[in-house]
């Protein structure tokens, strides 16, 4: 067993000195495997840092939270149909479903336009129109002033809640409550400013204005009111599903679905909003990290090529070696680790450059996420690079290991 082991370290300590007398050959020959593993790495740094990016910003908007919106098929709009919901439906949720927090409607002002106006300055931003339940289940907070009032819906008045993205855009005072806004010819006095949320795919959060439902309502018509999304948070401790399932249930009796046909709703959350993007990110990684992956390939075809050729210029030397007494076995491993060597090294640059690559983007890019290299990727990295080592230094490690002596010493 020692003299198997001691063998093995001085098999070992041999590729090692062979590796340092021709560092500059062991160096290009690790090139192919550097890429290979830099570019796999590099893209899934990127990829795994907006994935994590984009469940941070999904996790700040609530996970509890879950909207209910209208669904029409492909096969329905094709057909010229689309399915709405209505602030009646709604009204009857509210009072109907249990085990809810806090439940608001929401429409889009597309028909008032989305252009907003103060002084000369114009910018385009989204319209929404709500009541007062809208900051409790949203999460949305003031800066400045305050939110909307069930008073403001009441009476129909025309306060806006705006995000401050605006104040940039139209100029507006640092604090602008108090100031007056245009809207589509209408105006509206400013009552509060958002926090700052950020940007989320490209999108800026806090380009919006806010607006009681009844007047948004009043000044664009109850067709444009009639397609309505509801937003609601269930009750502590309770299960979303059952609540979702109450709704369901619901709608489909006001509709007078029948049992086969298909809900004209959906049900959209903050937490599968997470798992689809999950998985659409998993998957693009995956193609993205095999395409690229092909290199290393070609770097293993690299590694074995030049120990063939460091096979071809050492035969003497082999052949001096088995002389003294060495056994195959000895030749076999020496050649072996050093391919493993070689291999390892030029995984373990490839990563490093890979990082430094994805966090170099992120740093000349602001919109870029941060670079996450996930242990998966790093022991996949490591064993892929080890198992090209064992592969195609094999052959290189047979051929030394079954030269004859005696021609090896001839060998000119």
């Amino acid at each position: 067993m020692f003299k198997g082991l001691h063998a093995a370290l001085e098999g070992t300590k041999a590729a090692l000195l062979s590796i340092r007398a021709h560092a500059l050959r062991s160096a290009l020959t690790t090139l192919g495997i550097i890429i290979g593993v830099a570019a796999v790495i590099t893209v899934v740094a990127i990829m795994q840092g907006l994935s994590h990016t984009v469940s941070s910003q999904l996790d700040d908007l609530g996970s509890d939270m879950i909207t209910l919106r209208a669904y029409t098929s492909t096969e329905q709009q094709m057909l010229g149909i689309f399915n709405r919901l209505h602030h009646d439906d709604f009204l009857m949720l509210k009072s109907r479903v249990q085990n809810v927090e806090d439940m608001t409607a929401t429409m889009q002002a597309f028909s008032m336009g989305s252009q907003v106006q103060y002084g000369r300055n114009n910018a385009q931003t989204q319209i929404i129109g709500t009541d007062s339940s809208y900051q409790n289940v949203v999460r949305v907070y003031p800066e400045f002033g305050r939110f909307l009032s069930l008073s403001d819906d009441d009476h129909r008045r025309r306060v806006a809640f705006v995000g401050s993205s605006l104040i940039k855009k139209l100029n507006l005072p640092t604090n602008p409550v108090g100031e007056f806004i245009n809207l589509s010819g209408d105006w509206f006095r400013i009552i509060g400013v958002a926090e700052t949320r950020g940007s989320l795919f490209g999108f800026d959060q806090d380009n919006y204005i806010i607006a009681p439902f009844s007047t948004i309502r009043s000044l664009t018509g109850e067709r444009a009111a009639s397609n309505i999304e509801v937003m609601f948070r269930p009750a502590a401790n309770v299960d979303a599903k059952q609540v979702q399932e109450q709704m369901r249930q619901l709608l489909r009796q006001r509709y007078r679905l029948q049992k086969d046909d298909k809900d004209n709703f959906e049900f959209i959350s903050a937490e599968r909003m997470i798992e689809q993007f999950s998985s659409i990110t998993q998957s693009i990684t995956l193609v993205a990290a095999g395409v690229v992956s092909i290199s290393l390939l070609v770097g293993g075809i690299g590694v074995m090529n030049i120990m063939l050729v460091s096979v071809t210029e050492r035969t003497r030397e082999i052949g001096i070696v088995k002389a003294l007494g060495a056994t195959p076995q000895f030749i076999l491993l020496q050649f072996l680790v050093e391919a493993l060597v070689l291999s390892l090294f030029g995984g373990l640059i490839g990563l490093l450059l890979g990082y430094g690559i994805a966090a170099f983007i992120g740093l000349m890019m602001p919109a870029m996420p941060e670079a996450l290299v996930p242990m998966w990727a790093i022991f996949l990295s490591i064993g892929f690079t080890t198992l090209i080592g064992v592969v195609f230094g094999l052959a290189p490690a047979i051929k030394a290991s079954r030269l004859n002596p005696i021609d090896a010493l001839r060998y000119e």
